[in-house]
């Protein structure tokens, strides 16, 4: 029996459907993501879980039973927020120990679940500082302390790093994804950030519109998309869509530019007289010479990142990226050859998206 279960679940603002029939079974202990873009109704569905959101339809259900109607104290979920929602006036000590003091826990237990968690999550120094005092990487440790001394069934963090620098949110990711497993509980978290839905997740739930358009492990949506929505949201920088025709004389594909490409072991089916779209990931270009290289581009912008370098050019009209090695002997307004790892590819339907 999964540990927490949505059952065609809808939410209505009025006239506007945020969440559209969404089913969903989460095993217990596992970490799962609801990532996709403002306004696709992850938030929502994370609030109408914890009870803060009343659903217009469908069944949520946490160990069998439905919790629909019940009181957010009532269901045992544990929430992190992302503005942190701290008490001000209270030290770090209490607002860890806020909830149990609610719940009547003894001091003793108190003081054991507290010195836990700050152990856990290394606050131990801080704990007679206020809010005010503390940086925005330990405010949010303070938050998810407060959060996991509950021993909660399911965990929810609602984007928790959106207010970190970059540097603070790798480190954080890392600390999440080791509490999870130290834990051992459900936890459901929310982001718009696709590096962190594919860094942290076991499984990734990928909304839009308030409908899930994939949902699998990280690299099952990466490598296998459903459709181009999916496959564009994922990547960064995202995957290049080329609109190619069927070369008449062979198994290969036509770019725009006339240039052929025939290395393909089983060639894509093309629609009478029509066209497909090609999806290739910038990581599907490598730097060629001679007879290997398949393709020619006159590279515009070349942006090194110290691990990669990233080259930029335009293919009939279409801006297509190409991450290639550190020391890729490219540079701005000169020819490159280019080698295109075929088989890793997509193609699409140019009139449904949907992956063929």
């Amino acid at each position: 029996m999964p540990n927490l279960q949505l059952s065609s679940v809808d939410k209505f603002y009025g006239d506007v459907h945020a969440v559209k029939g969404v089913s969903l079974e989460v095993p217990e202990g596992e970490f799962i993501v609801l990532v996709g873009p403002s306004g696709c109704g992850k938030s929502t569905l994370l609030r109408s879980i914890a009870g803060l959101e009343e659903i217009s339809g469908g069944d949520i259900s946490l160990g069998g039973r439905s919790i629909v109607g019940l009181a957010p104290r009532d269901r045992n979920i544990a929430m992190v927020f992302q503005s942190y929602a701290l008490y001000p006036y209270l030290s770090v000590y209490e607002n860890i120990a806020f909830g149990l003091r609610a719940r009547k826990f003894s001091e003793s237990e108190i003081e054991r679940q507290v010195g836990w968690a700050s152990e856990l999550l290394a606050i131990g120094d801080f704990l007679q500082r206020f809010p005010r005092e503390l940086s925005g990487g330990q405010r949010q440790r303070v938050a998810i302390g407060r959060a996991i001394v509950r021993e909660a069934d399911l965990f929810l963090l609602d984007e928790p790093l959106s207010n970190l620098d970059a540097k603070l949110r790798d480190g954080m990711r890392e600390e999440i994804k080791r509490l999870h497993r130290q834990l051992g509980k459900t936890f459901i978290y929310v982001t718009h950030d696709q590096i962190e839905a594919m860094t942290l997740a076991e499984r990734i739930v990928l909304l839009r519109d308030g409908v899930v358009e994939q949902e699998g492990a990280p690299l099952e949506l990466f490598e296998r998309p459903r459709n181009r929505f999916v496959a564009g949201f994922l990547g960064s920088p995202s995957m290049n869509f080329i609109e190619v025709e069927q070369d008449g004389d062979g198994p290969g594909i036509r770019l725009p530019d006339g240039q052929i490409i025939d290395k393909f072991e089983f060639a894509p089916e093309f629609p009478d007289g029509g066209k497909l779209v090609w999806g290739v990931r910038p990581e599907h270009f490598s730097v060629a010479s001679g007879s290997s290289a398949d393709m020619e581009a006159l590279i515009e912008v070349v942006q090194p990142t110290g691990s990669r370098t990233f080259g930029s050019f335009t293919l009939s009209g279409t801006h297509v990226v190409a991450e290639l090695d550190a020391r890729a002997q490219i540079a701005a307004d000169q020819k490159a050859s280019l080698s295109i790892d075929v088989e890793r590819t997509t193609f699409f339907s140019a009139e449904t998206g949907e992956a063929c």
